[in-house]
């Protein structure tokens, strides 16, 4: 046998990988791999070399020296005559290098699709518990300042327009929850991805692999048990990718909100001057910019899971290039957007701070407790429900006509409304002063989840112990993970590598 026929990769093609190929593709490629994936692509290689070792194809002495060689593969280089700038093959050339002997049986009945499949799951579990990790950061910051603002009282907006009396905190526990859930659904991802590894190239493998033992030791669940589906399905991506562009949206929506209360017209929210802009042409102005940035970058998530449909919807089911690889590579960006615009916010909520004076004043301006009136017409004066809304908006809209403010409580005019709808009022200076004092009103909503100070700091304890509930979980899961390499080195330090699938 020649040397060019000992060291080549295949017997299909002579010509060498064109270089416009590899400059603008394989090569990218390649440096992307081994910057997020390479330790991966060696921890599952390690979980096959224990799989050899068990079927009795390695001997000992050949597992130990391809588990060295592998320890020491950090220094890949994409060759385009000798690995073809790809990384399973700049692996395998790597190790065989550095052998004493030929390690003839090694990666016999393999597949570059499960090994690639497996070491992107593995990649994109690591990028879960780091978001999952910011995710409560920010849950943590909005629900500590949450916990300092219980008391006080804004405007709650809908459609725009002032609404209800309500509290920064319960806004603020509104956030915590959208939180604590997107955390709950990032666990899902994380922990229903089942192992790709054992599939082959797509319709299984000849040896007797033992696929739950390999997924066990490199910390799934279970293998997944249909082998084209391990290969060809990509769920996972477009999964995480869902979770976090649906909680890209919400959270879009809170700092659209922070946005409104810190601008100009209102000036009920405020960040130091160190999280400030400047204009450079007005002198006058204070800018929040990165508000801004954080709704931007919340953007990209939709748009990043968008792209990963379309590299997917139009492949075959089987392992493509197209939507393993092309749309593999989106997901990682996708992820930081979403952690940079987390670490963003957390830093915002630690430097939020209220104007209580124009809170209370926008409150006090306003007829906030219109519902709150229809409501004690009806339950104090017998008016059906909705002549109730009618005979309330009547008396708003008289007393805005006469220019007075909702502290003055001008039962002559409410008595006036109901008796021209032939109903009668007593007590309508109580029902009025009970209908538009703010503080009451803040308080009057106390069903659970309510505003009430007592409903939100009922919300907010039960907030606590999810929090800390999570902060285990994930702490436990990283352990479960970190513990797996040190697993499988003291497993392939054995001679005595367990048969017959036994898991240490």
């Amino acid at each position: 046998m020649t040397g060019a026929a000992k060291h080549a990769l295949t017997g299909r093609l002579t010509g060498a990988v064109a270089q416009v190929l590899a400059e603008e593709v394989l090569e990218p490629q390649f440096r992307y791999e081994v910057t997020h994936l390479l330790p991966w692509y060696v921890c599952v290689e390690k979980v096959l070399l224990a799989e050899y070792r068990r079927m009795e194809l390695l001997s000992p002495v050949e597992t130990g020296a391809i588990a060295e060689a592998l320890d020491a593969a950090a220094a890949l280089v994409p060759d385009r005559a000798e690995n073809l700038a790809d990384i399973s093959f700049a692996l395998e050339r790597f190790v065989e290098a550095r052998l004493p002997a030929p390690a003839r049986a090694w990666h016999v009945d393999r597949s570059r699709n499960d090994l690639q499949a497996t070491a992107q799951l593995l990649a994109a579990r690591a990028w879960i518990r780091e978001l999952a990790g910011s995710l409560l950061d920010c849950a943590e910051a909005a629900h500590r300042v949450a916990g300092d603002c219980v008391e006080l009282v804004m405007p709650g907006y809908t459609h725009g327009q002032p609404a209800q009396v309500i509290s920064p905190a319960f806004f603020l526990s509104a956030l915590t929850e959208q939180l604590l859930t997107g955390v709950i659904r990032l666990a899902r991802c994380h922990d229903g991805a089942r192992s790709p590894l054992g599939a082959g190239a797509m319709a299984g493998q000849e040896l007797p692999w033992e696929r739950e033992r390999m997924a066990a030791l490199l910390g799934f669940p279970a293998a997944e048990r249909h082998a084209l589906v391990a290969v060809a399905s990509r769920g996972w991506m477009l999964d995480l990718a869902a979770e976090c562009s649906n909680l890209g949206t919400g959270l879009s929506r809170f700092v659209t909100d922070l946005m409104t209360w810190s601008s100009g017209a209102l000036r009920l929210a405020d960040l130091p001057d160190e999280l400030a802009g400047i204009s450079s042409a007005m002198p006058q102005k204070k800018n929040f910019p990165v508000l801004e940035r954080i709704r931007g970058r919340l953007a990209h998530l939709t748009s990043g899971y968008l792209d990963l449909v379309l590299t997917q919807r139009g492949t075959s089911f089987s392992n493509t290039v197209e939507g393993a690889k092309e749309g593999g590579s989106r997901l990682l960006p996708l992820c930081t957007d979403l952690r940079s615009a987390l670490v963003l916010l957390t830093t915002v909520l630690n430097g939020l701070s209220f104007d209580t004076g124009r809170m209370r004043d926008a409150c006090a301006s306003e007829y906030l407790g219109g519902f709150s009136l229809a409501t004690s017409l009806t339950l104090h004066a017998g008016v059906p429900w909705r002549t109730a809304q009618v005979l309330a908006g009547r008396y708003i809209s008289a007393v805005l006509a006469q220019g007075r403010a909702p502290s003055e409580y001008a039962e002559e005019v409410l008595c006036a409304v109901a008796e021209s709808a032939g109903y009668r009022v007593p007590d309508a200076g109580e029902l009025l002063r009970a209908a538009f004092d703010v503080d009451r009103e803040l308080r009057r909503r106390a069903s659970p989840g309510g505003t009430a100070p007592d409903a939100v700091r009922t919300l907010l304890r039960a907030q606590a112990g999810e929090l800390a509930e999570q902060r285990t979980g994930w702490a436990e899961r990283a352990e479960r993970q970190e513990s797996v390499a040190r697993r499988v080195d003291r497993l392939l330090a054995e001679d005595d590598t367990p048969r017959a699938g036994q898991v240490r």
